[in-house]
């Protein structure tokens, strides 16, 4: 079968391997349909991923259908339509029992510490596999994995009704919180320094969008939230600036979510968040976030409406990273199809 496999920086091959085969009662084989590219698959790609073991097919967002089942998986029917959780943790360190599996001490990632789906079949373990309806088309499928991750920001942050949010950064992640916020009843404020991202967002529903290049931030969010400033600042870019940003655009007992990161030090300081009683939470990968962000697409609440903007032939992947690499602002987000 065909499978794309990074053997170093921007070392990709197409390359056939061995179909996988059943060994444990409770494996299923899923026949890959669809594989959405993230911007970590791009790090690891050029070399920028310190998590990532190499060799290694990448690949965590991804759709497909039940290719094959163990014996005991009676869940599921050959055929049925499904979307991996790519994230598998052991259930016993601490991080587990206090109900956050995605910080797991032992925390393995499909298409990063384990080949992951730009693979034509793949055999994961019974408990990662959800079920969506047929009828969602597979570009609307792949986005399930990037909005568990708007899911869980959103959740971290407490985003709810009648709530303002401040998301800084409209690239994908960014929008699908966006869009995640909204259903939740929140008013969303987007920025970001590229026109056409920002264009996209009002299209998206963004309540105001700010481009801050030409303008004041902290001035409009105070403008809009009539002095109070944002309950809600998810900091979907995660650079030195932004983060640092983020304390003065809280409202008082506001919360912080810094969803993006930067590996350089942060200087702040703790007045305001003494001063404001401000939460600044970590959002990781996500935690149990796929049922109810699966029942948000199956009812219609979330979907597609122009975030995937580019599709590929699987076996046209190389095309597709020199496209998210030499034109970023052409790959919203970009598709690899069986």
């Amino acid at each position: 079968m065909l499978a794309a496999r990074v053997y170093g920086k921007q070392d990709l091959r197409l390359v056939d391997i061995d179909e996988p085969s059943i060994s444990n009662p409770n494996d299923v084989i899923v026949h890959v349909k669809a594989i959405g590219i993230c911007g970590s698959d791009n790090a690891i790609y050029n070399g920028n991923n310190p998590f990532a073991e190499l060799p290694r097919i990448m690949g965590h967002e991804f759709v497909g259908m039940i290719h094959e089942v163990g014996q005991n998986v009676s869940e599921f029917n050959i055929g049925d339509h499904v979307v991996v959780e790519p994230i598998s943790y052991c259930g016993k360190c601490y991080a587990c029992r206090a109900g956050m599996p995605n910080a797991c001490e032992n925390l393995k990632v499909l298409g990063v510490h384990k080949d992951g789906g730009m693979q034509q079949f793949i055999k994961v373990p019974l408990k990662q596999i959800h079920k969506i309806n047929s009828k969602i088309p597979w570009t609307t499928a792949v986005l399930a994995e990037p909005y568990t991750i708007a899911g869980n920001a959103t959740m971290r942050s407490q985003v709810g009704l009648g709530k303002t949010v401040l998301i800084q950064g409209a690239g994908t992640i960014g929008q699908l919180a966006l869009r995640v916020a909204k259903v939740k009843g929140a008013r969303v404020m987007i920025s970001d320094v590229a026109a056409s991202k920002l264009e996209f967002a009002q299209k998206n529903g963004a309540d105001a969008v700010v481009d801050v290049t030409t303008e004041d931030l902290k001035q409009r969010v105070s403008d809009w939230t009539n002095g109070e400033m944002a309950n809600i600042v998810i900091d979907a870019v995660g650079s030195v600036q932004t983060f640092q940003s983020c304390l003065d655009l809280a409202s008082v007992a506001g919360r912080i979510v810094p969803l993006g990161f930067s590996t350089q030090p942060v200087t702040i300081t703790q007045k305001p968040i003494m001063q404001k009683q401000l939460t600044i939470c970590g959002s990781r990968h996500q935690a149990y976030q796929f049922e109810p962000i699966i029942k948000a697409i199956e009812n219609g609440q979330l979907d597609n409406h122009g975030m995937v903007n580019q599709q590929f032939a699987f076996k046209d992947i190389q095309a597709a990273f020199d496209l998210m690499n030499n034109h970023p602002e052409q790959a919203r987000k970009i598709v690899l199809l069986f």
